[in-house]
């Protein structure tokens, strides 16, 4: 039997409840529009610059505003600056909802609300980032478990929802998740504002942790750009011209992936607990790339699914244990600026990959993925040759 007490410090805290209903929302609206944004631009017959510059805008608004964050989350206050992300993410989907207009496209994707991933979803994830730990009294890393896996479950949904779609009029579901996730987010309380260590002595963002978040966020961009190259859209969009395959097939490919996720979450913090967040990080990752780059050799549509769906049973055990790991290295009053500059790191390196990706497209069509696993496996030697000694 498990005693009352444990019980009750697993449940949610009202706040983290919160937190986690209105990622659900907004996950649920990027899963659906990874699907129907990656098949309009293939349907709209866009060349392969303009889809590259499409996806390069909402990779490098999701840089843009995480630098903004970074610098005045905490100034503005977080409650407020994640309301206004949901304004800003309502009006955003809505251009996406009503033109193909590739200028409008591109000025709507650089608000960074507009995401290709149900999961690190820009700048609400900095400003999440920091503000679970303070939404629950215990370790938050089974916490970032629960968030991730409600927010891969709920973009998985939405994935299935794409089989649906006859059209980018579906992606009027932005602005109606933007209005339920500000009736929630206003009930936030003043405790996700950081707690008395931000009343203190004003210092700068980051001050004793500088030099591990400079290391962390130097490996991170070279696993964001390398993950550029294949994010979710692209993937639709890969699927569709390669193989011809329709908007359902590839809903229920992503809907698969989604719950694929949501288990490889929680297997993820059950496995930290015995090894430790950096190894199970690096030796779950590893392996995951290694699938990828081999999807680019995958002779038919089964083939590729099969290996995708292996890639993300393990690739994503290091999102929580990568994001609890972050806020676990720094001093609690650093957590807004650490999450936000990790997470800009990985943004501001992103863009270009779709554009070097769009290009090499005529070359051969599956050298994003090559090209995506060999920077990740980069990334988790790196990563465990620097961090291995650190104590947390």
């Amino acid at each position: 039997m498990v005693p009352a007490r444990t019980r009750a410090d697993d449940r949610l805290t009202p706040d983290a409840r919160r937190i986690v209903a209105v990622q659900a929302f907004r996950a649920y609206v990027y899963g659906l529009g990874s699907v129907v944004i990656g098949i309009s631009l293939q349907h709209e017959h866009l060349s392969g610059f303009q889809v590259g510059l499409v996806l390069m805008g909402l990779l490098a608004g999701a840089a843009l505003v995480s630098v903004l964050l970074a610098r005045y989350g905490d100034r503005i206050g977080r409650r407020r600056a994640y309301r206004s992300l949901l304004v800003i993410m309502g009006a955003a989907g809505t251009v996406f909802a009503v033109t193909s207009w590739t200028p409008a496209l591109v000025l709507a994707a650089l608000t960074g609300t507009v995401s290709t991933d149900v999961v690190e979803s820009g700048p609400f994830t900095s400003l999440e980032q920091a503000m679970l730990p303070h939404a629950t009294e215990n370790d938050p890393a089974p916490l970032f478990g629960i968030y991730n896996t409600v927010a891969t479950i709920s973009g998985s949904f939405g994935a299935l929802t794409a089989a649906a779609a006859s059209s980018r009029h579906w992606l009027f579901a932005y602005p109606i998740a933007a209005v339920a996730g500000l009736i929630v987010a206003s009930r936030l309380s003043r405790k996700l504002e950081g707690g008395t260590e931000l009343d203190e002595e004003p210092r700068p963002p980051l001050h004793r942790s500088r030099g591990i978040v400079l290391r962390l966020s130097g490996l991170f961009a070279i696993d964001s750009f390398g993950g550029g190259f294949v994010v979710q859209t692209f993937i639709a969009y890969w699927f569709a011209r390669k193989f011809h395959s329709s908007h359902q097939a590839i809903a229920a490919v992503f809907f698969a992936i989604g719950f694929l996720q949501a288990f490889s979450f929680q297997a993820a913090i059950r496995i930290a607990r015995r090894i430790g967040l950096l190894n199970t990080m690096v030796f779950s990752h590893l392996p995951s790339n290694v699938l990828l780059a081999a999807v680019a050799f995958a002779p038919n549509f089964p083939t590729a699914v099969a290996l995708l769906l292996g890639r993300f049973a393990l690739s994503q055990m290091d999102v929580p244990t990568r994001q609890a790991y972050v806020v676990a290295v720094v001093d609690p009053s650093e957590r807004t600026a650490a999450a936000a500059y990790t997470n800009t790191a990985r943004y501001v390196t992103r863009p270009f990959a779709p554009l070097v990706g769009g290009a090499g497209l005529g070359v051969w069509l599956g050298l994003p993925f090559v090209i995506a696993g060999a920077l990740k496996i980069v990334y988790d030697i790196g990563l465990y040759g620097l961090f291995r000694r650190v104590k947390i």
